[in-house]
């Protein structure tokens, strides 16, 4: 048994309206055939069959403001209402409260002690390593939770050696952004694959995609369309190299953003968790609300 975590960070389910909202605009042939015909929006929302489930989750957590970054993807790790704990949402980056929730490693750790294999697909440049150690950068709170379980992040190298994925999965970014022309262009659908192959080396594996979160700040329409229609491709390759009968794939967020264009600042609108794959694995997820479920019933998988 494997799982493979997609996080894609700032995407909530919104109306149903191609002028705000880019994932009711874009093409995306492969979600919707996952959906038979739905889109990833709100009224589609509970959803099932064979291979998929479509839950609604909370990200509010019945705290009072706008839920941010840090704090939602610390929920996410750690199965607790960081928020209410202490008393109000936070990001990008944690703070002190919300770092120290992530201590032990939240579900890395978790898992890391239970004698299971967990990583962070993500490969870092060398400038980001460099601008920790100097202080200049802090984590967010994935990579902090990953460090936190004494576990690598991986590097250049890695991505060269085809052991972990480009931010941006198929490793433009670091060919028009950060120069390195040596690193392996990857077409959307082989992204996918690849992702598949390393999640089945692992029992859990992580992809963190934060270009999501960008794009709803950004408020364009035709780049988030893109980006999305980009990722969907990706899902492709994933979904036709993944192994339903001894993975599953779960896909959610931290918080509303790119699913209404009409704004700058983040939502309260619901996010996604998209289960694909084994339908008892599945099933184990039902009845979740809100944020605070999924590291929770994850680590009873593994239990």
């Amino acid at each position: 048994m494997h799982v493979l975590f997609l996080f894609l960070d700032g995407v909530g389910l919104g109306e149903d309206d191609a002028a705000r909202n880019p994932l009711a605009r874009a093409h995306l042939p492969h979600l919707t055939a996952l959906l038979e015909g739905r889109r990833l929006v709100a009224a589609s929302a509970p959803f099932s069959n064979r291979r998929a489930t479509l839950l609604a989750l909370d990200a509010c957590l019945g705290v009072a403001g706008l839920p941010q970054s840090a704090t939602g993807q610390a929920v996410l790790l750690t199965g607790r209402n960081i928020p209410a704990e202490i008393g109000y949402h936070y990001g990008p980056k944690p703070d002190p409260a919300t770092a120290a929730a992530l201590a032990d490693g939240g579900v890395f750790g978790a898992l890391t002690r239970a004698g299971k294999r967990a990583a962070l697909l993500n490969a870092y440049p060398a400038g980001y390593f460099q601008a920790i150690r100097s202080g200049r950068r802090l984590y967010s709170a994935i990579p902090l939770a990953v460090t936190r379980a004494g576990l690598p992040l991986h590097s250049a190298d890695d991505l060269r050696a085809g052991r972990a994925i480009s931010a941006d999965l198929t490793g433009s970014g670091w060919h028009e952004r950060l120069g390195h022309s040596e690193v392996p262009l990857l077409a959307p659908d082989q992204a996918g694959i690849r992702l598949a192959e390393l999640a089945a080396g692992c029992d859990f594996a992580f992809f963190e995609y934060w270009l999501t979160d960008y794009a709803g700040h950004a408020q364009d329409m035709q780049a988030a369309v893109r980006l999305l229609e980009e990722f969907d491709a990706v899902l492709g390759g994933l979904l036709a190299a993944w192994d339903d009968q001894t993975g599953l794939i779960v896909l959610t967020s931290d918080h509303g953003n790119l699913e209404d264009l009409s704004t700058r600042r983040h939502t309260t609108n619901p996010v996604p968790l998209l289960l694909v794959g084994n339908a008892q694995m599945r099933d184990s997820f039902s009845g979740i609300k809100d944020l605070t479920g999924v590291a929770l019933r994850l680590l009873a998988l593994f239990s």
